[in-house]
């Protein structure tokens, strides 16, 4: 358990998570599921897509038996979509360094400004050995603010779906470039 009473749980089988993910998905979005990107049906799709990349790993909130949110990461190889999809040329060697791609992070309102999606997202990175970390947030409001505050810093943008929304992509140096094992 942590601090906050939420208990934190690891898997990179997804199998056994399937469900929960989807339940949260769904309430979390529930004023959004009307729109064909947002549909759970794609969020399954998209979800599947993931869990066989390499590295995916999901770290799972929750409050006493309520999952409350999670946040799932895969890693990247240089020559991944996600660095060929973005708008603007990237810093020099950011697709070259190791790096983790935080692909969803989701938390249920009530237990939101509580400081549980940090919990989680540090949890999931907490014993991963890349050098960076890859974001993708919709929009300029309070999310891409909060990820700014967490050390993220904007590189470039991308649209991943024809009818998916521009995404701001941000990137985070877990340890220094000096330092990175590539």
């Amino acid at each position: 358990m942590t601090p906050d009473g939420i208990a934190l749980r690891h898997s990179t089988v997804i199998d056994e998570v399937w469900s929960t993910l989807i339940e949260v998905y769904a309430d979390v979005r529930a004023d959004q599921l009307h729109l064909p990107h947002y549909s759970v049906e794609r969020f399954g799709e998209q979800l599947a897509r993931h869990a066989s990349d390499p590295g995916w790993e999901v770290v799972i909130g929750y409050d006493t038996a309520e999952p409350v949110g999670f946040a799932y990461v895969n890693t990247l190889t240089p020559d991944d979509r996600w660095w060929r999809r973005m708008a603007t040329p990237l810093p020099g060697g950011c697709a070259e360094r190791s790096t983790v791609a935080v692909k969803e992070i989701m938390l249920r309102k009530p237990w939101r400004g509580q400081g549980i999606a940090r919990l989680i997202h540090d949890e999931l990175l907490r014993g991963r050995s890349e050098a960076q970390v890859s974001l993708l947030v919709n929009g300029d409001g309070k999310v891409k603010a909060l990820y700014e505050s967490w050390g993220y810093e904007p590189i470039s943008t991308q649209q991943p779906s024809v009818d998916g929304p521009v995404l701001t992509a941000m990137l985070w140096l877990t340890r220094p470039a000096s330092r990175s094992a590539d």
